[in-house]
């Protein structure tokens, strides 16, 4: 255990502990001790940016190569929280800092950017060398307790016993994969110390749906699809284009995940996932390729036939949905079947009941409160010396690198808020 006395001397460098060791909470450490303080980061694991490592399906989406109000317009919720933090570290100055420290990065589809090796191990590892160049001391503990006198923090309680400090910077994550550390410590911790918690809840989830055609058709995987989100009334909540994934108890897959961090009120009804299997083929296009393929495919029965449309996994479904006989020829297929086909392939209706659990969630929204958080420092407006970064605050975003983008700005601003 690590013990470290406050300095006695006004001109002696400040201790400062750091609860976690994701992205924030390196960022937080690494710009505290660019400061000249003396840095403790302590984190369960022992190890630095555990769940960084695994981000992204190993790739890493550190960032999106947008403005600040771009990013922003992807933050649902209070963004605007996030002006000062952002002018401090905006996401070009993001990939200049990572570029600055040994890691190539590239930019892809939707201004998504990934290391050029799409490996995540690159950039936790250039972080933590970083954070050794500055002499920040990494200590595998947890802070199980907040020292506070007269309304400042005087030092914490550790799973390993006490260290004597002045400030804190809590960056212990949500409830998001908690086989990374994750255990909601945070939370607990901050309440304690007097903050309201948003409810944390998951966000960019799979989601579950009561449809038995999903079990049916588990393991199939579309791409190059659009998906469309309504609620009961028909209104429009989500769209986008890309690849999704029929699972045992619903949906997944990229698309799946963007459009639940858009559905954060689930009515009783739940939300309708309308699917339409060609994009790009409009009505007319759709409807003259399948005359030419009723044609070439007259003599075969319709289960047959329908190979050259649709994965072999969809295709009794498609033909129960439709009423179709399976068994019956192609060419007694009649124009009203053949306009019940279409419309399956323009709009493969799924309806989704809840988000899956919030342990599979990639995101945790919720958490401190951000009227009790001050914007420019992360400092607590309730404790002096007390900080908070990254996904402990009640903010989460939009997929494409944003919410590392969160992670990021918000460590930077503890760790000059200190």
């Amino acid at each position: 255990m690590m013990s470290m006395k406050n300095p006695t001397r006004s001109d002696a460098p400040r201790v400062v502990a750091v609860a976690g060791a994701g992205p924030a909470g390196m960022m937080a450490a690494g710009f505290a001790a660019l400061r000249g303080h003396r840095v403790v980061l302590l984190d369960p694991n022992g190890t630095t940016g555990k769940k960084l490592r695994i981000t992204g399906k190993g790739r890493c989406n550190l960032t999106n190569d947008c403005t600040p109000a771009e990013c922003l317009d992807n933050i649902p919720g209070d963004g605007r929280f996030l002006y000062s933090a952002l002018a401090a570290m905006e996401p070009r100055a993001t990939m200049a800092f990572f570029e600055e420290r040994g890691v190539p990065l590239k930019t892809e589809r939707g201004g998504r950017v990934f290391p050029a090796s799409d490996s995540a191990f690159e950039v936790a590892d250039a972080l933590t060398r970083w954070l050794s160049s500055l002499g920040v001391t990494v200590q595998k503990d947890r802070v199980t307790a907040l020292e506070v006198t007269d309304g400042a923090l005087s030092g914490v309680k550790t799973a390993g016993g006490h260290i004597d400090c002045d400030r804190l910077v809590l960056a212990t994550g949500g409830l998001s994969y908690p086989g990374t550390g994750c255990s909601g410590d945070g939370y607990r911790l901050a309440r304690e110390a007097g903050h309201t918690i948003v409810p944390p809840r998951a966000s960019l989830v799979p989601l579950v749906s009561p449809d038995p055609a999903c079990v049916k058709m588990q393991g199939l995987s579309l791409r190059n699809v659009r998906l469309t989100v309504r609620d009961a009334a028909g209104r429009e909540v989500f769209s986008d284009f890309g690849e999704m994934l029929f699972t045992h108890f619903g949906l997944s897959g990229p698309l799946i995940l963007s459009a639940s961090a858009h559905l954060r009120d689930w009515p009783p009804e739940g939300y309708v996932c309308h699917i339409d299997l060609k994009p790009a083929l409009d009505e007319a296009t759709l409807e003259a390729r399948l005359l030419r393929d009723l044609t070439k495919n007259a003599n075969k029965t319709v289960a047959n036939a329908l190979g050259d449309l649709l994965h072999k996994t969809m295709i009794p479904v498609i033909i129960e949905r439709g009423g179709f006989l399976p068994d019956a020829r192609m060419h007694s297929f009649t124009r009203e079947q053949r306009l019940r086909l279409r419309s399956l392939l323009k709009d493969f209706p799924v309806a989704v009941s809840a988000p899956r659990p919030i342990a599979e969630a990639i995101v945790t929204a919720g958490g401190v409160a951000l009227s009790e958080v001050v914007p420019k420092t992360m400092e607590s407006r309730r404790v002096r010396g007390l900080f908070f970064a990254g996904e402990l605050l009640d903010l989460d975003a939009y997929t494409g690198g944003f919410n590392l983008q969160i992670a990021w700005s918000t460590g930077v601003a503890a760790g000059c808020g200190v």
